[in-house]
């Protein structure tokens, strides 16, 4: 499997996934034209990175203010339990759009949204009964999401990371 994502991972492969990054939205058509293939051949390697696990789905990206979720927040969570177990736990919370487990002083990372403060705060009520918070209000978000590129366009050519 790793040299079939390898073979996936050449150029061409970092060019389809930079496109589909940037809009998914893009038809087999436009996309290969974009990156130097037949609309066939690039429906295909999109299928095979599909079937290989690179790319793992396609979304839309909503503004939460515009539906009604205008306050963002960061959740640290420090949890003497399970870590499994919690993460399950605020998985079913509708609030709860990221989770991570991170190694060091915190068990949780997460990302949540509310309606208002009085939201947020019985949110940070619900969890804290699983372990102890620290929250802190986003303010702006002045990068989104980057686009992942490959080693070499982030090291430079030639060059490694050790």
């Amino acid at each position: 499997m790793a040299l079939e994502i390898e073979r996936l991972l050449d150029e061409t492969g970092w060019q389809i996934l930079q496109e589909l990054q940037q809009n998914a939205r893009l038809s087999f058509s436009e996309l290969g034209q974009r990156v130097g293939l037949s609309s066939p051949a690039v429906t295909e390697r999109v299928r095979r990175m599909e079937d290989a696990g690179i790319i793992t789905g396609y979304r839309a990206e909503i503004n939460t203010t515009k539906v009604g979720f205008p306050i963002t927040a960061i959740i640290r969570m420090s949890a003497p339990g399970d870590c499994k177990q919690l993460n399950a736990t605020v998985g079913a919370f509708p609030e709860v759009l990221e989770s991570d487990r991170v190694a060091g002083g915190d068990s949780v990372i997460m990302k949540v949204i509310a309606t208002s403060m009085e939201h947020l705060e019985e949110l940070i009520d619900r969890l804290a009964v699983y372990g102890s918070t620290t929250t802190s209000i986003v303010l702006s978000s002045p990068m989104k999401k980057k686009c992942i590129v490959s080693f070499e366009d982030m090291l430079g050519p030639g060059k490694s990371c050790l």
